[in-house]
């Protein structure tokens, strides 16, 4: 992801989010630095996400696993679970995404109180069984990972507005569909939450892919703030 791409991202996150912090994180995209080192300094509790004053919470969703089972937000109720948006056949930032999701799968897979949510945005084509296909790819065995599928307006209006996660159909660009390579932690009660950077901002999502030029990847930041959760 360029620092354009990015600098475009976090304006719409912290738009629609109503945080004014918009110079402060701006300044420090241009700069071509990124949040890793403020955040890995953060031993705060991970903040609520808020809107109108008002924590954040995933909205209801029931969509279709790669075994062919109905799993809905309830199914994840009293789980940490991390969520992102992607797509069996895109060629650019998914697979770098569910190989950092798989390094998480590993260490918290296992745990009745954890589990992975990955949306597709191309839903004609990624039906229960070519979801199936790509969870063996990636030897996800876990029964907390769900591949999910579903209804396409309802998967966008879940990623565009649930999440603030934007996601698009693009004939234009490679693979024909364009999302942001977030990943979002949601607490065992359905809360959107996140570290603070040394300014006391809320970063709101992880990013999924590495970054160059960087001590710490997010998605190791992201482990330890699961653990963090597991023990609220």
């Amino acid at each position: 992801m360029t620092n354009q791409k990015k600098y475009f991202g976090l304006i719409v996150v912290v738009l629609v989010f109503g945080y004014l912090v918009i110079p402060t994180i701006v300044e420090r995209v241009k700069l071509g630095t990124t949040v890793a080192d403020n955040r890995s300094q953060s031993a705060d509790p991970l903040q609520y996400i808020t809107l109108n004053g008002e924590a954040k919470k995933v909205p209801e969703y029931t969509f279709l696993n790669q075994d062919s089972i109905y799993v809905s937000n309830e199914d994840f109720k009293g789980k940490v679970y991390v969520a992102e948006f992607f797509f069996t056949s895109c060629p650019s930032i998914c697979p770098i995404m569910n190989k950092n999701m798989k390094r998480i799968e590993e260490q918290f897979g296992m745990r009745e109180d954890f589990g992975i949510a990955s949306f597709t945005i191309d839903p004609s084509h990624d039906t229960p069984s070519v979801l199936k296909e790509y969870a063996e790819r990636y030897e996800v065995f876990s029964q907390n990972w769900h591949f999910l599928t579903g209804d396409i307006d309802a998967l966008y209006l879940l990623a565009n507005k649930g999440f603030n996660i934007f996601a698009s159909v693009n004939p234009r660009v490679e693979g024909g569909f364009e999302h942001q390579g977030y990943f979002a932690l949601i607490d065992k009660n359905g809360f959107i939450r996140s570290r603070s950077d040394s300014f006391g901002n809320p970063i709101v999502y992880y990013t999924g892919i590495d970054e160059e030029e960087v001590e710490i990847q997010e998605v190791d930041l992201l482990i330890a703030d699961i653990q963090k959760l597991l023990k609220e």
